[in-house]
């Protein structure tokens, strides 16, 4: 069953401060992106910043409800420009065109990790287990391209699709089988506070994931484009969205 939400592409000013802290401060977008939705908790969006041009940014934000981002545009934006700089449309028909053995290409912005019950450099958080108690793993980030690729790989069977081969150039992981048609178009390490001046300090490694993919399960697909991939959706990962290939891609 296809889930009603919906997609937005809002126009970002990198010129102007709260564009800035926006674009540079997961935990400020989010805020902000929460006070355009009625009910943030039960609606729980997924989000990523796109910027294909630096002057140009866009935050793409997908909700179960129909969102306001006026205060966006207001703050962050353009006020007083003519140009369209909030698109929102209802995301079903998308969602629906997801059939099995379809291929589409793909962007994901994600924070791809690794549980650990030792990790060498346990994170401030890091508590050992009480006796008795069973231990748990951490959850570390792994931190080069190649480690990253081979977790897109080795997970993408349980979001419902697969990568093919490349037909041309090296794009995947070492080891892998055969080339496959994915790169890494951006790295990224986020450190940011909660508050202003607090000593707390969040870290998020991220990768951009872009190439083709061809549907296995279009169910489990769907349910991953709506509810997001990996950890650390509030702040900007795991939101996976598809795109039509052009009619070379597939000849």
């Amino acid at each position: 069953m296809v889930t009603v939400s919906y997609l937005s592409r809002i126009l970002i000013n990198p010129r102007r401060r709260d564009g800035q802290v926006l674009l540079t401060n997961p935990h400020v977008a989010h805020g902000m992106i929460t006070a355009g939705i009625v009910d943030p908790d039960a609606d729980r969006p997924l989000w990523r910043i796109d910027v294909d041009n630096p002057h140009r940014p866009h935050l793409l934000v997908l909700t179960r409800t129909s969102p306001d981002w006026t205060h966006i545009i207001e703050q962050a934006g353009w006020p007083a420009s003519d140009t369209e700089q909030v698109l929102t449309r209802d995301y079903s028909p998308a969602l629906a065109h997801v059939q099995i053995g379809r291929q589409f290409g793909f962007r994901l912005a994600a924070s791809p990790t690794q549980s650990l019950k030792n990790p060498q450099k346990p994170g401030p958080n890091h508590q050992p287990p009480a006796h008795g108690e069973r231990r748990r793993g951490q959850r570390v980030a792994h931190r080069t391209a190649a480690h990253q690729l081979t977790w897109f790989l080795q997970h993408c069977q349980h979001w419902g699709f697969e990568i093919p081969e490349a037909r041309t150039g090296p794009l995947s992981a070492p080891d892998a089988e055969a080339p496959r048609n994915i790169r890494i178009s951006a790295r990224d390490q986020k450190r940011f506070q909660k508050q202003p001046g607090s000593p707390a300090t969040i870290t998020i490694t991220t990768a951009t994931f872009e190439g083709v993919l061809t549907v296995t399960d279009p169910e489990t697909l769907r349910t991953a484009m709506t509810t997001g991939i990996g950890p650390s959706k509030a702040y900007g990962c795991g939101l996976l969205t598809l795109a039509p290939l052009p009619p070379s891609a597939h000849g």
